[in-house]
């Protein structure tokens, strides 16, 4: 439930707590070497770690899913079903079928796997200088990697016998086949080291690997497009975009964990409620919505269980600060004063509330490491039954709204918290037959054959309204909406 007394000062008041508690917790990350938060396995008599080994202290998430994504995390079961916001530990797997995903790393890089792809995390170590040192190791299919502007970090790819050290601001895409690789530099620079020598790999320049015999790579005449550029293109200014704010807002400085809030300023904003102060609040719920109805508790060896929030925005506010329940208001979130990381129980601190309880021991050798909690049903926003209009409901909290694809979301929040839901006409395209995770994907995302990613907008199309009048008792407005230029709807659970 969103009023009229969200100010921009109150926003500046309450993100500037954030970067200090976040900026705190920063300074003393190094030393947490041995804290149950580290991110790995517990060491054992066959894998122990020296003394003076890099701390695994990291703390990387999957940022979005679509379709069809398994997620293998080291506790022994193997590859299970993966989610938003599910933490990315070392040693982990990730493989996408006919669904894609994106990883994202503290200082708002991002790793972006398009279908078919199988990738690893054999490095994810937080150095003594307080720079990250993360290496992935792509197996099969198409990556696509965006770098922040960090000096420091030192991020690597490796593909059969390669290593790719990227420099920061850089952004690649590496297509991997069963003998040979193209890799193509859209932004920065790529050195490659391999078995005939270094190679470096400039700005708007392509070179294919040839694997099975090592030969020198051949330089392209141009870097060709691929179906899912324009996918990977998306996410990238989505995180530009929201990083920008960040800074514009002088709030968050260089924080490491600041990389979540991107995503609540889309997806909410800072109220003042009566009795209760400044607090965050996603858009589109009432006051009767619960922010821990729906989740996933998920085991980690070394850590225990950590509570996995199913919405769009639902990592930092799980990893930090407090919820409140405040009369006539509703949930919202407060800035507290320490991160949680794997063991992020102490985050989900709330008054006149009940948490909901992790399980009591770890799972039997053999039996899932997901555990859902689901008290009430979800109700995610959605593409309607003609696949020609988009429904925004109430309470769904932006649940299953694409990231970015409707411009400002506050007007259209309020519209729909009055009146339970609204429709945005919108053009798709013919609907897709691809499975992504038990259901089907949402018209124009992927289909079940690579190259697939289409993109349903027509280039240089106006943006579209949301039509007059109103539709199987929905209410609908003039308010203006961007058309979404992904289908899918995101964070929701298998």
């Amino acid at each position: 439930m969103h009023t009229n007394s969200r100010t921009t000062a109150t926003a500046l008041m309450a993100l500037a707590l954030i970067a200090t508690a976040l900026s705190a917790q920063q300074t003393t990350a190094p030393a947490q070497t041995s804290t149950s938060d580290a991110a790995g396995p517990v060491a054992t008599a066959q894998d122990s770690t020296p003394v003076n080994a890099n701390s695994k202290v990291r703390i990387v998430r999957l940022s979005e899913v679509k379709g069809a994504v398994q997620l293998d995390r080291n506790t022994g079961v193997g590859f299970e079903g993966a989610m938003a916001n599910i933490p990315i530990i070392e040693r982990a797997r990730l493989q996408t079928a006919t669904g894609v995903a994106e990883v994202e790393f503290e200082d708002n890089s991002t790793l972006r796997v398009a279908t078919d792809s199988l990738v690893e995390f054999p490095q994810l170590e937080l150095l003594p200088s307080g720079a990250k040192a993360s290496t992935v190791n792509v197996q099969k299919g198409m990556v696509y990697v965006s770098l922040a502007p960090t000096k420091g970090n030192e991020f690597t790819l490796i593909f059969g016998q390669q290593k790719v050290r990227l420099q920061p601001s850089s952004h690649i895409r590496l297509q991997l086949e069963p003998t040979a690789a193209t890799l193509a530099v859209m932004d920065g620079a790529a050195s490659v080291e391999g078995p005939s020598g270094t190679t470096v790999v400039g700005r708007k320049k392509a070179f294919t690997f040839d694997l099975a015999n090592q030969n020198p790579p051949v330089v392209a005449k141009y870097v060709a497009s691929e179906p899912f550029d324009s996918w990977d293109q998306k996410g990238a200014e989505y995180h530009k975009s929201f990083a920008s704010q960040n800074q514009s807002l002088s709030a968050f400085g260089n924080s490491a964990y600041s990389y979540g809030i991107g995503d609540m300023l889309y997806y909410g904003n800072f109220v003042n409620a009566p009795g209760c102060g400044s607090m965050w609040q996603p858009y589109f719920v009432s006051a009767g919505w619960d922010p821990f109805a729906n989740g996933t508790w998920a085991w980690y060896s070394g850590a225990g269980y950590s509570w996995v929030s199913p919405y769009p925005w639902g990592w930092t506010p799980f990893h930090s600060g407090s919820w409140i329940s405040c009369p006539g208001a509703g949930w919202g979130w407060q800035p507290g004063s320490s991160w949680n990381g794997l063991n992020n129980a102490p985050a989900l601190i709330t008054m006149n509330r009940q948490l909901p309880q992790a399980p009591g021991r770890p799972p039997s050798p053999g039996q899932s490491t997901l555990v859902r909690v689901n008290l009430k049903p979800l109700t995610p926003s959605d593409f309607g039954s003609s696949r020609q209009n988009f429904v925004f409901q109430k309470d769904s909290a932006g649940l299953g709204i694409p990231r970015g694809s409707f411009g400002k979301l506050d007007q259209i929040s309020d519209q729909v918290v009055h009146h339970g839901t609204l429709n945005a006409p919108v053009y798709l395209g013919p609907p897709s037959t691809a499975q992504g995770g038990g259901r089907p994907v949402s018209a124009g995302a992927f289909s079940a054959s690579r190259p697939s990613y289409e993109e349903p907008s027509t280039p240089g199309r106006p943006s579209s309204t949301i039509s007059s009048g109103s539709t199987m008792g929905t209410h609908s407005t003039s308010a203006p909406v961007s058309v979404p230029t992904t289908g899918t709807a995101t964070g929701r659970p298998h």
